[in-house]
């Protein structure tokens, strides 16, 4: 029996990187998955990786008509959700007097509206006990330029998850935040370049105090547990996971 048997959750942005990883996770450790994103080609190979009664919907996280539809699909298939992952994000890394109207627009409404709506359209789904887990980051405790708006974000739904906690503990729904440090995933595709996209992911892992960028598994198997029984006295907390890079000083090094 895995430490998720039985359970069912969703996992929104559960086509790739951190999202994918978390859903194979979950998928090994017994829960019943449900995964949404953008990319159909993606989704479906996502999909392809998990169990028989996994379910797979392309969702727009920033449209609430989206959103009402695939909470539509998951009350039909799984009928109630034990917990789900807050995970859709979407990233441009631009200098603060570069960011336009519309880039700025793109980055809240699937890092913020998305997840904040995502919660509240869940809640008739899930069941006394169930875990809300949101990913955040380190971004939001750490001031790196390029990051304005992403940043920003992770920082509002760090808060958002404890402002969750007090209104939702009473229904015995805790909602917690994962804030993944520097993460080898697809998000540095989105650099201009790929040899840009490199350069960066070398900057971060030789400043990392560990030397490296995290695997996104080792944030899906911290996720596993958020999820599970064994965090049940875990409450509106933020895990940091990120090789060291909040609490260790470069400086002297």
């Amino acid at each position: 029996m895995g430490k998720l048997a039985g359970k069912n959750i969703l996992i929104t942005g559960g086509n790739s990187g951190i999202g994918l990883a978390t859903a194979q996770e979950f998928d090994r450790e017994g829960a019943r998955v449900a995964i949404c994103g953008l990319n159909e080609k993606t989704l479906h190979e996502a999909h392809a990786t998990l169990g028989s009664g996994s379910l797979a919907m392309r969702t727009d996280v920033s449209s609430l008509a989206d959103l009402d539809d695939m909470f539509d699909s998951v009350k039909r298939e799984f009928v109630h959700l034990d917990g789900i992952l807050v995970n859709a994000g979407y990233s441009e890394f631009l200098p603060f007097e570069d960011v336009t109207e519309q880039s700025f627009d793109k980055v809240i409404s699937v890092n913020f509206k998305g997840a904040y709506f995502t919660i509240q359209k869940a809640l008739p789904l899930l069941r006394q006990g169930a875990s809300v887990v949101i990913t955040s980051s380190v971004g939001a405790r750490k001031g790196w330029p390029k990051t304005s708006t992403v940043s920003s974000c992770k920082a509002a739904v760090s808060h958002l998850a404890r402002i969750l906690s007090s209104e939702l503990v009473d229904r015995g729904i805790r909602v917690n935040t994962i804030s993944p440090g520097p993460t080898d995933t697809a998000m540095f595709g989105r650099y201009a370049g790929d040899e840009q996209g490199d350069a960066v992911k070398d900057v971060l892992s030789t400043n990392n105090p560990s030397k490296r960028m995290a695997d996104p598994v080792e944030i899906a198997k911290l996720a596993v547990y958020l999820a599970s029984d064994d965090s049940a006295y875990v409450v509106g907390s933020d895990f940091l996971i990120d090789g060291g890079v909040t609490a260790i000083s470069g400086v002297g090094a």
